[in-house]
């Protein structure tokens, strides 16, 4: 299942969305995002799902690796469509000894259900497509107003790049961790959901060590480089945008929109 997590991966090939301005990318998910509770009807959904696929289609990332990241929240997921379907309110349709599934519970569900798989499948079309130095300079751009108020914004886009970036990372080591403890005869799998639970406790230790380690050494190196922080930097790439980027903001001003038209006047 670690190896399913696709968020904070970046996936390496030559495409339109690759070659976005992250800026527009970092845009495109937040509006992506809001669009999602904006329209609460099946056509809003459809909308949203087309336009997903053709964001998908264009960033020649392979499908499957693009949705097997949902086999990570699975649990999360189950979990909401149960909350959703038996502590709505509404009009009954199924009564289970004192449990009742409603008509609105049971379409709470299934839109709750698809808003949060297209919402870590969105995020996660921008992490593949958008490499950790592109994705700090995009969000340090996008925040550059904010320092007016003296915000840190240089050191809050490096914290959240460093976030995502040690994703994959701390993954990995989990994996590495986690098949040295079951060769030692440890069992994962096995028993009541408490034993699981104990169970896991000499594989946070070690990873917690080893994440502690790694953000040492990365602390360490920072500062052999003579890293002081973002007041007076210069960039080798500055960002600029280009007629495809432009483009992008128009083909996203007119989803959201359509967002906007489905979800008010349509039932």
């Amino acid at each position: 299942m670690l190896r399913d997590i696709t968020l904070g991966q970046y996936y390496q090939t030559d495409s339109v969305i690759h070659r976005l301005d992250p800026r527009v990318k970092l845009t495109a998910t937040i509006v992506f995002i809001i669009g999602l509770f904006v329209v609460d009807n099946i056509w809003g959904y459809a909308l949203a799902a087309l336009f997903l696929l053709c964001t998908i289609r264009l960033s020649h990332v392979p499908f499957r690796f693009m949705v097997k990241g949902m086999r990570a929240i699975v649990f999360l997921l189950l979990l909401t469509v149960v909350f959703n379907l038996f502590l709505t309110p509404g009009e009954p349709l199924i009564s289970l000894w004192k449990l009742r599934i409603t008509k609105e519970g049971l379409r709470t569900a299934v839109f709750m259900a698809v808003r949060l798989s297209f919402l870590i499948i969105g995020s996660s079309v921008m992490t593949l497509t958008t490499t950790p130095n592109n994705l700090t300079d995009g969000m340090e751009s996008l925040l550059n107003p904010l320092k007016k108020w003296r915000v840190p914004v240089h050191e809050i886009s490096m914290m959240m790049s460093i976030a995502l970036r040690f994703i994959p990372i701390l993954m990995e080591e989990t994996d590495k961790i986690m098949k040295a403890q079951i060769a030692r005869g440890a069992d994962f799998e096995s028993g009541s959901l408490i034993r699981k639970a104990k169970s896991l406790v000499p594989l946070l230790v070690p990873l917690f060590i080893s994440a502690f380690r790694r953000a040492n050494d990365l602390a360490m190196a920072m500062e052999a480089r003579c890293y002081r922080g973002g007041e007076g930097r210069t960039k080798m790439k500055p960002l600029v945008y280009r007629k495809r980027d432009y483009a992008a903001y128009g083909v996203l001003a007119a989803y959201f929109a359509s967002c906007v038209v489905v979800g008010n006047l349509l039932f």
